[in-house]
């Protein structure tokens, strides 16, 4: 699967894109240095029923890696 088809699914599961996703992880604090991908992953797990290779794909975005 690309990277996008990755966000494809994202954005049709949850209706949230990986701005959306920033932001929302700005306001929880866990874009702070120091913050672990383990953190943010767990975050997107539980609050909107992400796999872990979704979750990764949008750490991916907060950490510059994809756009």
């Amino acid at each position: 699967m690309s990277f996008q088809a990755y966000i494809d699914n994202i954005k049709t599961k949850t209706g949230k894109t990986p701005v959306d996703f920033k932001k929302l992880a700005e306001e929880k604090g866990l874009l702070k240095e120091g913050v672990k991908a383990g953190e943010i992953v767990a975050w997107l797990k539980k609050d909107f029923d992400l796999g872990h290779g979704h979750s990764m794909a949008i750490y991916a975005t907060f950490k510059g890696k994809k756009k």
